[in-house]
């Protein structure tokens, strides 16, 4: 019976156009490149330094550009109260929330709430800052590509009055 059901799904598959040969050496062509798998846990956490954050962060790295790609992420998890300090991304960043409940904040704009599903878009150049509430935890995944090697260009912190002046303001 068990066999009947590996050739049924076998046969499906190959109608499909899927092949249920797994390909675990590198092709026979010129390419070399290797597909490779970065196991969950295998890169250590790090807590987001005290001159770019405020609170307790911890960033778990996920990829770093490889040339010719210049794109890297991480997964950055803020506890209540916690927040980056105002910076740029020469090439733009894109924020995805995968939990909790956060905030971020173009200069000189109204402060947004994020929840988990939302894709926030951060320009070029533009200074903002973007962190949890200050109740609620959050977690993003971060992208960005770097210019010459940078990434970001880190400003002054959003000061305690700053955010308390953002939570009255809600």
């Amino acid at each position: 019976m068990k066999l009947l059901a590996i050739a049924i799904v076998s046969s499906s598959l190959l109608a499909l156009g899927f092949s249920p040969v797994v390909q675990t050496q590198a092709p026979s062509s010129n390419n070399t490149q290797l597909v490779e798998v970065r196991r969950n846990g295998s890169q250590p956490s790090t807590r987001g330094p005290a001159e770019n954050f405020t609170g307790s962060v911890r960033i778990d790295p996920l990829f770093s550009p490889q040339s010719p790609a210049r794109t890297g992420s991480a997964s950055v998890t803020f506890e209540p109260g916690a927040r980056t300090a105002w910076h740029t991304h020469p090439l733009g960043q894109t924020l995805i929330v995968r939990a909790g409940v956060g905030w971020v904040q173009q200069w000189g704009g109204q402060i947004q709430e994020i929840r988990p599903g939302d894709v926030v878009s951060i320009p070029p150049g533009v200074k903002h800052w973007h962190g949890a509430t200050a109740t609620t935890a959050m977690t993003h995944i971060a992208l960005h590509e770097q210019l010459n090697g940078k990434v970001v260009d880190w400003l002054e912190q959003v000061s305690d009055e700053q955010y308390r002046t953002l939570n009255v303001n809600r």
